[in-house]
């Protein structure tokens, strides 16, 4: 059975690219298809295929600035072709899932979820206090016709995999589709309690981007008179670390040793964003520490409050300063907050995914897909 996963650009190890990682080892002869690959960047596993790149990948300096090629990503996703496999699996967040494939060759979308920035995110991305009046003007028909096509192409996917229901609720309203639902892969095994004492400071691991909301993590630990230490890159630095003060720590990019330690001496995680599953505060859990999260989203999905951490109401940093404050007060049990962890294994997503699969290649064939 030959297998193509398809995912959007492989630049990092962020959620996406863990759920490949898991894909690719448990089923290690399938081949990988993606827009831009950054070599090194991701994980031997996914290493070892030697993914297949489009054309953006011969652009000069394409690996800093591939999210500027964004009106070429329709164009770019649909050259590549499928007519030697049994499966085309998409690992999508922006354009995997419209892939074109024959109409015998079936097509399982794991989404992670609709393009944020095309439908609800357009402000957070290119409103005018990121690109300037002007240039968000520039931007609005650009991102309008991108929803155009994300909507038209919506059903060359068969069938649609979400990594939560949140996600499945937004499939449902964008694209008309429905969803299953299979929680991505937390790597249990790695990341797990040990002796480690924590101590009263805060944490964030995650890729520095708009929608993430760290700005609201630096003012709450500000508020609540905590040190924070941020772990993750992105567009966002700059003007984070501009507002910061002195008990802020940006680490970049660090090995998973790093992060694992850093889980296990933080008293809580926080994730202020409205996430669409959110595996960091998974991998702290498996860890034994409690998260603080905004409860919306996937967080609803993947935090227990009075178990595991809590949930807050608002996006406000009074708010989350109050729930960092009554966390480091709370005795959370080590034991239940990592059971409650590991019920997200990579063990499990496998089996479940691989049961999607097999069930996949051996349904009637689709119809025909070629277009929209």
């Amino acid at each position: 059975m030959r297998i193509a996963f398809v995912h959007d650009w492989l630049t990092g190890m962020r959620g996406g690219e863990k759920v490949l990682d898991v894909l690719c080892e448990r089923f290690p002869d399938a081949e990988v298809f993606t827009l831009v690959h950054t070599p090194g960047s991701v994980s031997p596993t996914i290493e070892r295929l030697q993914p297949h790149t489009s054309f953006l990948q011969r652009l000069p300096l394409v690996a800093k600035y591939y999210r500027q090629c964004l009106p070429l990503f329709p164009t770019a996703i649909e050259q590549f072709s499928f007519d030697e496999f049994d499966l085309v699996m998409s690992v999508s967040h922006c354009c995997a899932k419209s892939i074109v494939r024959p109409g015998r060759v079936p097509h399982v979308c794991y989404c992670l979820t609709p393009m944020r920035y095309a439908w609800d995110q357009f402000d957070a991305y290119f409103g005018p206090k990121r690109l300037g009046t002007v240039g968000s003007r520039l931007m609005r028909p650009v991102m309008a016709r991108m929803a155009r096509w994300d909507r038209e192409t919506a059903n060359r996917a068969d069938r649609y995999v979400a990594i939560s229901h949140y996600v499945a609720g937004r499939i449902r309203r964008y694209y008309n589709r429905e969803a299953i639902v299979v929680y991505p892969p937390v790597d249990t095994e790695f990341f797990h309690p040990d002796d480690t004492v924590a101590t009263r400071q805060a944490l964030v691991v995650s890729a520095l981007v708009p929608y993430k909301r760290i700005d609201v993590a630096i003012d709450a630990c500000r508020l609540a008179g905590v040190p924070l230490t941020i772990v993750g890159d992105g567009p966002e630095r700059a003007r984070l670390a501009r507002a910061a003060g002195p008990d802020v720590r940006f680490l970049g990019s660090v090995s998973n040793e790093t992060i694992r330690e850093l889980y296990r001496r933080s008293a809580v995680t926080l994730l202020p964003g409205e996430e669409d599953f959110g595996i960091a505060p998974l991998e702290a859990q498996a860890c034994g520490r409690p998260v603080v999260a905004l409860g919306r989203g996937g967080a609803l999905e993947t935090v227990a409050p009075e178990v595991s951490g809590a949930l807050v109401d608002d996006l406000d940093p009074r708010a989350f300063a109050d729930a960092i404050a009554a966390a480091f007060d709370r005795r959370f049990d080590v034991a239940a907050i990592r059971a409650h962890a590991e019920r997200f294994s990579r063990a499990r997503f496998a089996d479940e995914m691989s049961a999607l699969i097999q069930e996949a290649c051996h349904a009637e064939a689709p119809a025909a897909v070629g277009g929209a």
